[in-house]
């Protein structure tokens, strides 16, 4: 089998974190071997970077530059390595959240985070992105019940909203390889819909 590389996106209230583990098994009963992962993160040095990124104060060129250096290490160390010997990754967020929260949120300058994506990865991106999709205000809702805050999730209603329709502007950059999912809906639902998107994208 070919091996797969997934990204889950969305902003954070959106649900993707709770549905990766499940596709994972879900995957894993097809045959696969199947490496979850996430951004920042996903090898020491990047959870360190990731540390300073949600606690520490810093401006958009400082986020970009920190997440671009974990992602450099992430790839070298866990994502190739793992694709090159055959298994699928499930990246919980990769460039796509950096476009839509340093890019979208913050308003930074696009062509300077372009150039950091073709020097750190080479070419290299998902076969398949799920984007969750959710309102800023449901997502707010949700994560106010879940979980105290970070750095970026204490951000208003309207950084939200920047960051939506960052993922939209890339969703719509990339319509090969973006699914939108509806992530308003029960959890089941999304669940038989993620596993009917990789079916149809990858021709199973």
């Amino acid at each position: 089998m070919s091996s797969l590389f997934i990204t889950f996106e969305g902003i954070d209230g959106a649900g993707k974190s709770s549905h990766i583990e499940p596709l994972a098994d879900w995957l894993r009963a097809r045959g696969r071997e199947v490496l979850v992962t996430r951004e920042p993160g996903g090898t020491p040095l990047a959870e360190s970077l990731r540390e300073l990124l949600l606690r520490q104060p810093m401006d958009a060129l400082t986020e970009s530059l920190l997440v671009f250096a974990a992602r450099r290490d992430h790839l070298q160390t866990c994502i190739e390595p793992a694709l090159a010997r055959g298994a699928s990754v499930l990246c919980d967020r990769f460039t796509d959240a950096t476009f839509a929260y340093q890019g979208g949120g913050r308003g930074f300058d696009h062509a300077v985070l372009a150039q950091l994506e073709t020097w750190v990865q080479q070419g290299r991106q998902p076969d398949l992105t799920l984007w969750f999709d959710l309102p800023a205000a449901t997502a707010a809702a949700r994560r106010a019940a879940a979980r105290a805050p970070d750095r970026f999730e204490q951000q208003d209603a309207g950084f939200f909203e920047r960051v939506r329709a960052g993922y939209a502007d890339r969703a719509a950059q990339a319509p090969q390889r973006f699914v939108r999912v509806d992530s308003s809906q029960p959890r089941e639902q999304v669940a038989a819909e993620l596993q009917r998107a990789l079916a149809e994208h990858f021709g199973w």
